[in-house]
């Protein structure tokens, strides 16, 4: 196998061939559909009028609540997130209405004809606003381990505190988009930019009450997603499928920038209060922390997302006694949904900052109280649910890097540059990520796959993961390519498709690559085990060669038995043979995660098959007088065990960290005190751009280090490196910190913007 080769869509994206929801093309039968939304956070429904938007000329159908076949809700776990909002709307941006018109300026004047009577309520706003309140989503949660009351007691030292931590905006270059097309009866054929199509079919078949089997989804790629088409695709995709079952007429919406930003929720703010005790040289005695987060409207996946950030509270050190609590609450904001990391950046954030602070407390720095207090061996490598920290690469990664960045020699530059510079500070951090792979939800760890050899050698393999611009496709063509032993150019990966591959999980929890790489090794190793018995046979009738079928080979192209030196087929001139025998040349495939199991009642179990390691030093260079920061360098050096395409995987490196890079600096989402959104467009939302990357950006894989029982013993890298971007929002406060010669504690938060940064300089100088 040639391990980096090009993205498989790589010419398509250059070329702007690469077609997406909004490029497909259909006949003039096509209606734009559009979703008008509620102006108000909190507010009861009087009455909805819609008669003079339905008479207006070229509208199709304006649909409302009353509307709607089936079940009027898209909650992915919990039924309580309206498909259309009926009596009372809980966000700013919650769908109200659904028009379907033949153009998208007969959309707006038929809006601006529906009259809609709101009495406005008080609104909650903020994760305080909603514990004052008692808006609880949910019950609890909590996973503890000793007695952490008691050995806060005795510890030499304590330190309590909170953070906060922001949202973030998903920003995917493809806004949320979906294109149905009703078939005879009542099938329903659903284009969706969704990285779950089970689950969208399955909200689909829900509102429109027909069976599953009547819907099919298909999707051929993303222009991103991160997490935020994880369940939010299913709302336009619902909406759509309702406006097209309705007119019998094709439906697209793809909503505008604006639009997305305003009606799709975010990563879940978080305030995490935590006490936490320690000794003299800053090892970790006892935590005690509790997680808060804001949930929105609607559970939507807070509660597993809560359960990811507890799962990372310790990140990667040991705690003998500890313990962790979660709440969500329920608030008047979009429902917060998946983003790459599902909790555990902010889970992370916080024990970071806490090593953090004891490093300044005791005039240490901070690289040494993390090296002290990683996981390490025998009774010093069980988690605070109880499974194992098996293959720890932590120590080998910590020595790599502190040698290949030079962290001792930086330090004492970023000293010396300190001392003689009034204005500008620099700061330096090393930060390390420990990131269980799998979904928390056992049941979701499974996959299926299809494969198909045509009478030419050609194959076409399709799977239950999407392709976002992640490179799964491309993955999953050198696994089969690998698996076979034939050239990826044979190789063809098809739209994944509902109805190919059934009852598939999310591509999401970064374990695409895992489960439906697995699923599609299972099906090309049932290929070959018929195959190799078709040619054995076919070897000793014409070469008397006595060949079995574990005497056969794939390799280079060609299905061989060493023993005989004669008895070689070219792989056609193989499938050829066993189309003749009336042998199938088509198979399914099928994976499960094995050993894995959490009991959420008693906080123990092994939710995790297993863990990706990482670390990175970032150097950064603050102004304190404009709080504007410049990041000089960043050296990461991360375990993906051995890599299926080492191009690839840095890439996902380099994007998951400045995607954090993002979170933990410039995106800051403000609303105001009627809960509207006031950055919800590129020129007030601020994703890093190439003036905020590293200037010296050095990214290295872990080499040596094959992970056991994988596919191809790889391992999952598209949300663990987005938690090093810790280093950087550390390194801003490290050089905060010099303002006062580190012997204050700044006041900070999660995104260090220019004004956090003013307002720590300030407050460090009073």
């Amino acid at each position: 196998m040639k391990k980096t080769i090009p993205h498989e869509s790589a010419h398509k994206h250059v070329t702007g061939s690469a077609v997406y929801v909004d490029d497909i093309l259909i006949n003039d039968q096509l209606l734009t559909g559009k979703v008008v939304y509620s102006p108000h956070a909190r507010a009861r429904i009087k009455f909805i009028d819609v008669s003079k938007a339905r008479a207006l000329h070229g509208v199709s159908a304006v649909l409302t609540a009353s509307d709607i076949p089936g079940i009027n809700n898209l909650g992915p776990i919990e039924k309580d997130e309206p498909c259309l909002a009926e009596k009372e709307v809980g966000f700013i941006g919650q769908a109200v209405c659904l028009i379907a018109a033949e153009s998208a300026e007969i959309c707006r004047q038929a809006e601006k004809l529906i009259r809609i009577e709101y009495e406005t309520l008080e609104a909650i706003l903020t994760i305080e606003q909603a514990m004052e309140a008692g808006t609880l989503l949910g019950p609890d949660r909590k996973i503890a381990r000793g007695n952490v009351d008691r050995a806060l007691k005795n510890a030499p030292h304590v330190l309590s505190g909170e953070l906060r931590t922001g949202a973030q905006e998903h920003w995917y270059l493809e806004t949320q988009s979906a294109l149905c097309i009703p078939g005879e009866d009542r099938e329903m054929k659903v284009f969706s930019s969704t990285q779950h199509p089970s689950e969208t079919q399955a909200i689909v078949a829900e509102v429109l009450d027909i069976p599953r089997n009547e819907v099919t989804v298909e999707v051929r790629r993303m222009g991103g997603a991160f997490g935020g088409k994880e369940t939010q695709a299913n709302h336009v995709a619902a909406w759509t499928a309702l406006l097209a079952g309705h007119t019998k007429r094709p439906v697209k919406i793809r909503l505008s920038r604006d639009e997305d930003q305003i009606m799709t929720g975010k990563r879940h703010p978080f305030v995490i209060k935590y006490e936490v005790g320690f000794d003299a040289d800053g090892k970790l005695l006892a935590l005690k922390t509790e997680q808060h987060s804001n949930g929105g409207a609607a559970a939507d996946l807070s509660f597993p997302i809560l359960e990811r950030a507890m799962f990372h509270a310790e990140n990667a050190y040991y705690i003998p006694d500890i313990s962790i609590s979660g709440r969500v609450w329920k608030t008047n904001q979009p429902p917060n949904t998946a983003f790459r990391g599902f909790g555990g950046p902010q889970g992370i954030a916080a024990m970071e900052n806490i090593i953090d602070r004891i490093a300044r407390f005791l005039g240490k720095d901070a690289l040494h109280v993390r090296c002290l207090n990683f996981y390490g061996e025998r009774k010093r490598n069980i988690a605070p649910y109880g499974q194992k920290i098996e293959n720890n690469h932590l120590p080998i990664i910590y020595e790599q890097l502190l040698e290949s960045s030079d962290y001792e020699r930086r330090r004492k530059e970023v000293e010396l540059f300190n001392s003689e510079n009034e204005f500008l500070k620099r700061g330096l951090a090393f930060t390390p990520v420990k990131f269980g792979i799998s979904f928390t939800t056992s049941l979701l760890n499974q996959a299926g796959a299809l494969v198909h050899i045509y009478q030419d050698g050609t194959l076409q393999v399709n799977h239950g993961g999407t392709e976002m611009g992640q490179g799964l496709h491309t993955k999953i063509r050198q696994i089969a390519a690998a698996e076979f032993g034939i050239s990826p150019e044979r190789i063809k990966i098809t739209p994944t498709d509902t109805s190919k591959v059934p009852n598939t999980s999310a591509t999401a929890a970064s374990t695409g690559s895992d489960l439906n790489g697995m699923a599609v090794k299972n099906a090309v190793e049932k290929l070959k085990e018929n195959m190799a018995l078709v040619v054995s046979l076919y070897f000793n009738d014409t070469k008397k060669s006595g060949s079995i079928p574990g005497h056969i080979f794939f390799r280079d192209n060609k299905v061989f038995d060493p023993s005989c030196p004669e008895c070689e087929l070219s792989f056609e001139e193989a499938v050829q043979v066993c189309y003749v025998n009336r042998i199938s040349l088509s198979a399914t495939g099928y994976y499960r995660t094995p050993d894995i199991h959490f009991d959420r009642e008693k906080g123990r179990g092994k939710p995790f098959h297993y863990y990706a390691f990482g670390m990175a030093v970032s150097e950064v260079e603050v102004d304190i007088l404009s709080g504007a920061h410049t990041l000089l360098r960043t050296d990461i050096l991360h375990d993906v065990g051995d890599s299926i395409n080492p191009a690839l995987d840095i890439g996902q490196i380099e994007g998951g960290f400045i995607q954090g890079l993002g979170w933990c600096t410039t995106e800051v989402v403000k609303w105001d005190e009627q809960g509207h959104l006031l950055n919800h467009s590129p020129d007030t939302y601020k994703i890093p751009a190439i003036s905020d990357i590293p200037q010296d950006f050095r990214v290295r894989l872990l080499q040596d280090v094959p992970n056991p029982g994988t596919i191809r013993q790889s391992k999952a890298v598209g949300e663990p490196p987005f938690m090093l971007a810790l280093s950087v929002w550390l390194a801003i406060k490290d050089a905060v910190s010099a303002v006062a010669d580190h012997k204050k504690e700044p006041p900070f938060e999660l995104p260090a913007s220019d004004e956090v940064i003013l307002k720590a300089v300030q407050a460090l100088n009073s």
